[in-house]
């Protein structure tokens, strides 16, 4: 790749290129985020609703949230009826700002905790566990019981599952403003070859972290408190 290539690819900004079809064309690397949240077709049509009545580029402000991003802006261009392309402008705090609550938690070995719910389940099932941690992530706080009970519940809603992907991962290029002050991102992915029963989920908005439920897919976003 060229220089421009490679700066569109790092571009924390989700590019995404369709044909006429609504064939995906091209992706950068934080459009693929975005695609594992939202249906490629629901992109298009977005394309479409804000692009320009003649060839060539147009910018909108909008308020536009997806799942847990925000945007502020969109540019959609296109040069012929065979493609189109569009840029979404992430806000400046991608999550919302949230209610968290952070009050009375204690720092804690994520990785611990999650081996530990892993250990209880296998004990019940003949699922496969496969774990991918990132190991500079120190410990941190976060409320222990309500995080081990929140990852039962995860893995009881892919029970009958016979793989189960779990990895623990900072978010790069993503935080939570809590009380003015920002925060990083932790995130514990649950990735399943099942679809999650979403009604064993019991979710407060006002506890301390986000959790994000896909079909076969289920995502914590703690905030990095040290």
């Amino acid at each position: 790749m060229n220089f421009f290539e490679d700066w569109v690819e790092l571009d924390l900004n989700p590019i995404i290129s369709f044909s006429s079809t609504s064939k995906i064309l091209y992706t950068n690397c934080e459009a693929q985020f975005l695609l594992n949240r939202i249906k490629p077709k629901e992109l298009y049509d977005i394309a479409l609703q804000y692009a320009p009545k003649s060839f060539g580029a147009e910018t909108s402000y909008i308020d536009l949230t997806i799942q847990n991003y925000t945007f502020y802006a969109i540019t959609v261009t296109y040069e012929n009826e065979d493609e189109i392309h569009i840029k979404l402008y992430k806000s400046a705090m991608v999550k919302k700002e949230s209610k968290l609550n952070i009050k009375n938690i204690n720092s804690t070995n994520i990785f611990t905790l999650v081996d530990l719910a892993i250990s209880t389940n296998k004990i019940k099932t003949d699922t496969l566990y496969t774990k991918n941690y990132d190991p500079s992530i120190p410990e941190f706080k976060l409320d222990a019981s309500l995080f081990i009970k929140t990852l039962n519940q995860i893995f009881e809603a892919f029970s009958g599952s016979t793989d189960i992907y779990c990895s623990i991962l900072l978010k790069i290029g993503e935080y939570i403003k809590i009380e003015g002050k920002k925060y990083s991102l932790i995130a514990v992915e649950i990735i399943s070859n099942k679809k999650a029963r979403k009604e064993l989920l019991q979710y407060k908005e006002d506890c301390s972290f986000i959790l994000t439920c896909e079909e076969n897919k289920v995502i914590i976003d703690l905030p990095l408190i040290t």
